[in-house]
């Protein structure tokens, strides 16, 4: 099957303890439902909050994102579905969409 990374976007900072709890009990139910749907979770993070971020641009080393934005990578996971329609229907029921959004991208070669 296909892959997709499904990028997880939060309010800045995106810190993890920000996330109220009925939000992460929807997250842990959320991966028992990809599986109703016929998809599969390869793989999944949380990240630490952006004011932990480091950036890299050329050669100059900076504190902070390598952007600032109102919303920052927060998360992700690499989800198996049967195409770009599979994949998009089950992004639509991530908790991850109530106080941000989700991004979905086809992983190359898969």
């Amino acid at each position: 099957m296909p892959q997709y990374a499904v990028l997880l976007y939060s309010p800045t900072p995106g810190d993890p303890a920000d996330v109220p709890e009925e939000e992460i009990a929807a997250h842990m139910a959320y991966g028992d439902r990809i599986g109703e749907l016929g998809g599969t979770i390869v793989a999944a993070a949380a990240l630490d909050a952006s004011t932990e971020a480091v950036s890299v641009k050329g050669t100059v080393v900076t504190d902070g994102p390598f952007a600032e934005t109102k919303e920052v990578l927060a998360g992700f996971f690499v989800l198996e579905a049967r195409d770009r329609d599979h994949a998009l229907e089950i992004a639509r029921l991530c908790p991850s969409t109530w106080r941000g959004g989700v991004e979905v991208r086809p992983i190359l070669g898969e």
